[in-house]
This record gives structure tokens, sequence and C-alpha cells, in this order.
């Protein structure tokens, strides 16, 4: 298994409103990135499904820099209807992504949880202080 240092919680960028499959964001990055699969390890729908993506012994390609020693999460939304960043983050997201995070911590309890933009300032992702809110995790 990869040494884990960090868990990176992204947002899909997808406006309220619209929806982003696991599989639509797969071909996406496929397609438009030229990434042999979707880059994050999980990604959690609007609904709160949890899919399992990359297997956590492959390397994610989420995080220019940190992909090698980390864990990519990415729930669907994180900009309003007009496309500027929000927290749009559903009940049932907000639960899944909680109920992951404690189960990455079990297996992984040195790991810092971040977001995005804490390791990329000039990103926005996931549009919310994960740092503050998974502190006690």
């Amino acid at each position: 298994m990869r040494t884990i240092t960090l868990i990176i919680i992204h947002c899909s960028a997808t406006p309220e409103g619209r929806f982003l499959s696991a599989e639509a964001c797969r071909q996406d990055h496929i397609r438009h990135r030229g990434f042999s699969d979707i880059g994050y390890h999980f990604y959690i729908t609007r609904d709160g499904e949890i899919h399992r993506e990359r297997a956590l012994e492959k390397v994610g390609a989420h995080c220019r820099n940190h992909n090698t020693h980390s864990i990519g999460i990415c729930y669907e939304g994180g900009l309003d209807a007009n496309g500027k960043p929000k927290d749009t983050r559903t009940v049932n997201q907000k639960g899944s992504l909680l109920a992951l995070l404690r189960e990455l911590r079990r297996q992984f309890p040195k790991a810092l949880i971040v977001g995005h933009h804490d390791l990329n300032p000039m990103k926005e992702c996931p549009c919310f202080g994960c740092v503050a809110e998974y502190r006690e995790l």
C-alpha cells in the first residue's frame, strides 16, 4: 500500500441544477484531461451515494505534486446556479462524506484532511473550509 499523508477533498465544479454522474466525471477526465481514468478515489453524488473509483493502491490524478501520497475525494457540486463558488453539499453528501472520512481516518490515522484550495490557493475547490470542519476527526 502507498504511504498516505493527505486526504484531499474536491468539488466537481458543477452548478446547482445540473448533474454530473460519476461516469460523466470519468469520461470528462478521460476525454478532456487525457487521464486513463477518473482522477479521484471516491466520488459522492448529490444523493449521497459514494462511488468507489480508483483503487486506493493506485496513485490518483487530482492535485498536482500531491497525488503520490494522497487520496482524492470529490463531491458533485461546488457552484451556485450562476457558476460562482458555493458549498452546495446536500445533507446526504455531508453525511456520506463524514462517514467516508471516518473510515479513511481509521485506515490512515496520521493523514491530514485538507481541501484542494489548501494546497493550491488559486483554486476555490472544494468551496468550504474542510480543515476547520473536520479538525476533530
